[in-house]
């Protein structure tokens, strides 16, 4: 199996992460859901890619397994379903993190992405990308707040709604809505 597409296989997974967790606990308990999640990053971890014939592990991907390994443990402990509703909190709050570290050690993530296709970005660009990953930043902090209500105070057909559906929803539209901004920026740009 090629890297893509086990790349595609455990993104995918992640993605359906609710979906999993919702239907896991509709016919399992939370530890047996619990030790699937650690398997699923076990796997991750096992098929990532290798350079130079060492594993390559990029830092999200060690937050990553780390966070999902502490709350596999917690829950297999506890059999608390609870802490399996955090996952997208923590995903959030890696991802809130990794964007504004960035804002702080320039390049911004935003810009990185932006000079794989354009290595020489004028000021205006370098200005637009940090812009965005400001935004970017917004978006993972009020997405964090509202899936750690869902986790504390909704339902789990309402997490699994939120976090499996809306979010994504809401992430697509500022992607659209970012992308349409960059393309009259670059068109204004060029005039």
């Amino acid at each position: 199996m090629s890297i893509t597409l086990r790349k595609i296989i455990f993104m995918a997974l992640f993605v359906l992460y609710p979906v999993i967790i919702y239907l896991g606990l509709m016919y399992f308990d939370a530890r047996s859901v619990a030790v699937l999640l650690i398997l699923l990053v076990g796997a991750r971890v096992l098929f990532s890619g290798r350079k130079n014939n060492q594993r390559n592990f990029e830092p999200q991907i060690v937050f990553f397994v780390i966070g999902a390994g502490i709350l596999g443990f917690v829950v297999i402990v506890s059999n608390s379903e609870f802490f399996l509703l955090f996952y997208p909190v923590c995903m959030n709050s890696l991802m809130l993190t990794l964007f504004f570290v960035s804002l702080l050690r320039p390049p911004s993530i935003i810009e990185r992405i932006a000079r794989m296709q354009n290595p020489k970005l004028p000021r205006s660009a370098i200005r637009y990308t940090r812009n965005v990953t400001i935004i970017w930043c917004a978006f993972f902090a009020l997405n964090g707040i509202v899936a750690l209500y869902t986790a504390l105070f909704s339902t789990l057909e309402i997490w699994t709604l939120y976090n499996g559906i809306i979010a994504y929803v809401l992430m697509g539209i500022l992607f659209a809505g970012e992308y349409l901004i960059r393309r009259r920026f670059q068109n204004s740009a060029l005039a």
